[in-house]
């Protein structure tokens, strides 16, 4: 899971399939110190995406190099070859783009990074497509076709989200993922962290809501009893998502979506989402102390009202998995012990850390290139699990030992007993979940290369399913609170 597979140079692929395009999704090193089960719990909706507006007379397919299946086929060869470029793959990226150009392909290249550097990414490629990358493929490929093909072009996310084609996820190997149906409602977020890649300048991502019937089909059409949501905050219109939530309930599906924690202002909506099948949330809390929120400019509740709106999730059976941001300059050495602490003391589910990353292009990066803070620019690095800076209160090293120490407390036997569910009904399906998706890392490898994930996961999967629709029908019985419920054995991750 650390190395990518090795790109046959030997290979002498012959002429390219005329009209025939393949979409890559580089691989990327897994943090040992995480989940190895997070990158195989749904695919990204990009590439299927983009291939959705692929024209008639095209073929396409796609290959995701994270499921260990190898590097990505060349039989047959492609005419038209689309790499999504991240800042932390970008070398492979680049090192795919050689490869395919030196026999003869074009390559596409595609992402933030594209928007973010595209002076970099340019020498790597045929065309860049900078910005949104649906309405731009389809005229691409037809310029292909006329031998007219430009070096750049452009794309607005201001076009109108809800017009956009569903995604092929007919082209995603079902067998990888826990569950195929990845799903997005909204685009954008109402914060614009100084952190965030959101805040990336030069992208205009205005928030935008498709149609909740439009969300509803999609997920019914996937035939999985599993969804997860993408969005980067599906409550930051806290009126949509009940429409949403009432257009998904008649489905008797479950799913987990990131929301922010300000969606428990309204408990009637964290009881609509529950009522809906949400067994989970992914929450940015980012951290503990109020003047790092207020010089991050996330819109936020205070730090010290989080417990009580915890509370609110869990009492409607809503699991959190709670993201928390390291290195922050209002961080001293003793924000590790803090966080663990507050962690286990308000029995979150599952935690996510991430180390303070000046991403290129955003605030933070810019802030930090002033002050001369920034060891290097080796952006395989900038993946959220190695210090790329000086932080203001502790050396490098202290960071990024407290950021290990803090998976290894969170993931251990004892921080996992302390954690589990204050219900007893609750506590083995808690233990499952516990060490299938956070202690398993050598299953998860077994499981991906042997294609196992669906197969393993989807029993487990519809237990969830058929536990939650019997909460369900006691929480409806209750209008003015909830029953305690046995959490699921899906992760809250997202």
């Amino acid at each position: 899971m650390r190395e990518p597979p090795l790109l046959d140079p030997f290979a002498r692929p012959g002429a390219p399939a005329p009209r025939h395009a393949l979409l890559i999704n580089p691989f990327y090193p897994k943090d040992p110190h995480a989940s190895f089960g997070k990158h195989v719990l749904t695919p990204s909706l990009a590439l299927t995406s983009i291939a959705a507006s692929t024209p008639p007379e095209w073929t396409v397919s796609y290959h995701d190099e994270n499921l260990l299946r190898g590097p990505p086929p060349w039989r047959p060869f492609p005419r038209v070859v689309g790499i999504t470029v991240h800042l932390t793959f970008a070398r492979r990226a680049f090192e795919l783009a050689r490869w395919y150009r030196e026999r003869g392909a074009k390559v596409v290249l595609g992402g933030l990074h594209v928007l973010s550097n595209s002076e970099e990414c340019a020498p790597h490629c045929d065309a860049l497509a900078v910005g949104e990358g649906v309405q731009l493929w389809g005229r691409i490929l037809r310029d292909v076709d006329a031998g007219t093909l430009a070096c750049r072009y452009g794309g607005s996310y201001r076009v109108p989200y809800r017009d956009e084609p569903a995604p092929r996820r007919q082209l995603v190997p079902r067998s990888g993922f826990l569950t195929s149906t990845s799903l997005i409602a909204t685009r954008g977020c109402h914060s614009r962290c100084a952190f965030c890649y959101l805040a990336t300048d030069g992208l205009d991502l205005p928030y935008q809501l498709r149609d909740v019937v439009q969300v509803a089909r999609e997920f019914e059409a996937d035939g999985q009893p599993y969804g997860v949501f993408i969005d980067n905050n599906l409550g930051s219109r806290p009126e949509y998502l009940r429409r949403l939530c009432r257009a998904l309930r008649p489905l008797n599906k479950i799913w987990s979506a990131a929301v922010s924690i300000d969606t428990t202002e309204d408990p009637g909506l964290v009881r609509e989402m529950a009522l809906a099948g949400c067994t989970g949330v992914f929450v940015g809390f980012e951290s503990l102390q109020p003047e790092n929120i207020a010089d991050s400019r996330k819109r936020s509740p205070r730090p010290d009202d989080y417990a009580r709106r915890v509370a609110i999730l869990h009492d409607h059976g809503i699991q959190v998995n709670g993201s928390f941001v390291l290195g922050f300059d209002h961080d001293r050495k003793d924000v590790f012990g803090r966080t663990a602490d507050w962690i286990e003391r308000n029995r979150l589910e599952c935690a996510t850390f991430h180390i303070l990353t000046p991403y290129p292009g955003t605030p933070l990066f810019a802030a930090m290139e002033r002050e001369g803070r920034l060891l290097h620019s080796d952006w395989s690095l900038y993946d959220t699990a190695h210090v790329v800076f000086r932080p203001r209160h502790m050396t490098p090293e202290e960071l990024a030992e407290g950021y290990a120490w803090c998976y290894q407390r969170l993931f251990g036997h004892a921080s996992i007993w302390r954690r589990r569910p204050r219900d007893p009904a609750a506590v083995l399906p808690f233990l499952a979940m516990s060490y299938l998706y956070k202690r398993s890392n050598r299953l998860w490898y077994w499981l991906i290369r042997s294609r196992l994930t669906h197969a393993v996961w989807r029993p487990l999967v519809e237990w969830t399913r058929v536990r939650l629709l019997r909460f369900r029908s006691k929480l409806e019985e209750r209008p003015d609170g909830a029953p305690r419920v046995p959490p699921a054995v899906v992760s809250a991750g997202v």
